[in-house]
């Protein structure tokens, strides 16, 4: 049985930064109701229920009014909780499915309709081991690719930099947007001069994919005010800040320890350090993603 997960924190610190209007957080899971979306029987964890009009509350806090859906592992190839929270938020949400390979024009075109506007591959292992369970790869996303192109979707990777060195040619030359999860995953002890960073801030500079600067509690660390991330988000954004996007992970799935459980007020205030000034946080906050989701 999977291991249950911390339930989202309800302490927010305050936002110390000048929030843009029309800011999006660009990477939630939503969950449930379970009795109508049942997460996968073989998972890597079990999140608790998580609404629409919770998300609702979660920007609130913090001062944003869009977001995106992202169907998370767990979750398998059901996209129904965020299908349906898409259709009662039309104007504040878009979407990132997990597709079944079989999935049917019609579908998609429901889908898009519904404001999905691109699918996630799970592609990340770490030291040759996949880290969750589920997920769809390089097979479905190379037989998909063509119907994606087709309604202008991003494929979504998430992946670990250094192994984007190997794949990213094979990902460029299916000749659609691709957006990198969590700053590609990285353990800061490997410094940003690690190939597959570098690799990274290369695409980013030839303006051949997006990132998330996302997941800074994941790959930082907290005690210490995630200030061993700074380099990290800072190489991705002077990269080029025109393909950057934010994101809070919220809930923050797959959280079993209350002392690592990030406050979603302190991530938003590490903007204030990667983004002092205010036109380039509005360009990641409300540009960025406008452009990247079509709101």
């Amino acid at each position: 049985m999977s291991q249950v997960c911390l339930p989202a924190g309800r302490e927010y610190s305050p936002v110390q930064i000048q929030i843009p209007s029309g800011a999006c957080d660009s990477h939630v899971h939503v969950f449930g109701p379970f009795a109508k979306y049942p997460l996968s029987t073989e998972r890597s964890y079990t999140p608790g229920e998580y609404s629409a009009s919770d998300f609702l509350v979660h920007l609130n806090q913090i001062g944003f009014s869009k977001g995106v859906l992202v169907t998370a592992s767990v979750c398998g190839t059901n996209n129904g909780a965020i299908l349906q929270a898409l259709g009662e938020y039309p104007e504040h949400f878009r979407g990132v499915v997990v597709p079944e390979p079989s999935v049917s024009d019609a579908e998609l075109d429901q889908w898009h309709e519904l404001g999905v506007r691109g699918a996630r591959f799970n592609l990340l292992k770490i030291n040759g081991q996949s880290l969750y369970k589920n997920g769809v790869g390089l097979e479905v996303l190379k037989s998909l690719a063509p119907k994606m192109r087709e309604r202008g979707w991003h494929a979504q990777i998430w992946i670990h930099a250094p192994d984007l060195c190997e794949l990213g040619a094979e990902l460029l030359a299916l000749g659609i947007p691709l957006v990198i999860d969590h700053m590609g995953r990285m353990n800061t002890s490997r410094g940003i001069q690690n190939p597959g960073f570098q690799y990274l801030c290369e695409l980013l500079k030839e303006g051949l994919a997006w990132v998330k600067i996302s997941g800074a509690d994941r790959i930082g660390t907290k005690t210490e005010q995630y200030l061993d991330v700074d380099p990290f988000a800072m190489a991705l954004l002077e990269s080029n800040i025109q393909r950057v996007v934010w994101g809070s992970d919220w809930p923050h799935i797959n959280y079993f320890d209350p002392t690592l459980l990030p406050n979603d007020g302190d991530l938003v205030n590490l903007l204030g350090r990667w983004l002092p000034a205010q036109a380039d946080l509005e360009q990641v906050l409300v540009k960025n993603p406008k452009l990247l989701y079509g709101f």
